[in-house]
């Protein structure tokens, strides 16, 4: 008999996953050139020549016992210092190996940080629509995610609302910058607007409120768009990353925590959260990846292709008759439903054998995600259908 924890989990399996399974068995049926699945956010870019080059020389030059074997929980000094003195060029910050600790992907990096900071019945705050394992992810630790509703004007977060909800259980807010599932990217200005008010919050309460940036899409932004580092703005921020998205990695379950030395209680912060990676089961990130990544700090993601992507998507539906958010950054384009029941529209969309992400399943109803990382011809073999599907509606 399996857990009652565990009971809500199995009912309520991840809409994603489910909606690639399906898209597999559809594709086995009518053949992949004929399914257009914009389900999962799986790179369809190779990754960078970079990589494939420093794993063969990796192999044939290192010491095997390095390459498979343990190392430090936190992970190869040298790979974290390769990491921090790359964060430190670009965004001018100050970090050393002692403030990353390697992880298993950005997934086990906000376990890692959540199971570091929470107590039962401690609060994480999040703004809709939000990446739907946020919500598991707090509940492995017995915190309660409190949901900021979405801010349907713009998709920025809605601060005034969540200086609201903040309670003095409030020990975590999460952001994800540039959005999964909208591809907004938040800039400088509500940076700051939200830090000042997380601050504001901590002095009027005396407690510590982290802010967590989950990051994953950082390098994958367009029009000339930066995204701020966050640890610059505000004292105590956590940064979670992933090399899934910018070097085509997501099997390989490769990233990190970045914890700032001005943190709170930063020290204790750091060892608590590595042992944390360590009980966690994951132990520690695989070594082989670890020594890759210290090669490939600089190596760059095929950006141009997500653009060209997201501007056939958009162009296409936008001309179809659909409302859709221009992405910014990542590879989602966030659609406004043409009915209320976004499931309902998603469903209509497999009779044409194309395959969205409905709203709910990120808090946010009326409306549905496509993940243009797949091919280019996906896409523009995609516009027909989609035309097709807008009909229906008499778009």
């Amino acid at each position: 008999m399996i857990s009652k924890k565990m009971e809500p989990l199995v009912k309520n399996s991840s809409v994603i996953r489910a909606m690639f399974e399906e898209g597999t068995k559809m594709k086995a049926l009518y053949g992949e050139e004929n399914v257009f699945d914009f389900s999962l956010g799986n790179p369809n870019v190779p990754a960078p020549k970079e990589v494939k080059d420093a794993i063969l020389d990796i192999i044939e030059t290192e010491d095997p016992v390095k390459v498979h074997g343990y190392m430090n929980n936190a992970g190869f000094i040298e790979t974290r210092q390769a990491i921090a003195d790359h964060l430190n060029r670009l965004h001018g910050t100050d970090f050393d190996a002692r403030n990353l600790i390697m992880t298993v992907g950005a997934g086990s990096a906000l376990n890692v940080t959540l199971k570091t900071i929470l107590d039962p019945g401690d609060e994480v705050l999040t703004f809709a629509p939000y990446f739907v394992e946020y919500g598991n992810y707090v509940a492995n630790y017995d915190g309660k995610l409190v949901v900021v509703p979405p801010n349907l004007e713009n998709f920025m977060p809605d601060i005034e609302k969540m200086k609201e909800m903040i309670t003095p259980e409030t020990k975590v807010v999460i952001i994800n910058n540039p959005h999964n599932p909208t591809g907004v990217v938040y800039p400088e200005e509500v940076i700051e607007k939200l830090s000042k008010a997380l601050e504001d919050k901590e002095k009027e309460l005396g407690t510590v409120i982290y802010l967590l940036v989950d990051e994953p899409y950082r390098e994958l932004v367009y029009g000339g768009r930066t995204v701020p580092y966050v640890t610059k703005y505000y004292k105590n921020t956590i940064v979670a990353y992933s090399y899934s998205k910018s070097l085509s990695l997501p099997g390989e379950r490769i990233g990190y925590i970045v914890i700032p030395d001005e943190s709170d209680e930063s020290e204790d912060f750091i060892e608590a959260a590595t042992i944390a990676n360590r009980v966690s089961g994951a132990v520690n990130a695989p070594s082989l990846i670890q020594l890759v990544i210290q090669r490939c700090v600089d190596a760059e993601a095929d950006v141009e292709f997500y653009r060209q992507n997201g501007e056939i998507l958009y162009n296409g539906l936008t001309e179809a008759g659909f409302e859709c958010l221009r992405p910014e950054g990542a590879f989602y384009l966030w659609v406004k439903s043409p009915e209320p029941d976004d499931k309902a529209f998603v469903n209509k969309g497999k009779k044409y054998n194309i395959l969205m992400v409905p709203g709910t399943s990120f808090a946010c109803p009326g409306y549905v995600r496509l993940a243009y990382c797949v091919s280019k011809e996906t896409c523009e073999n995609s516009i027909p259908k989609f035309k097709e599907l807008a009909k229906e509606y008499n778009l």
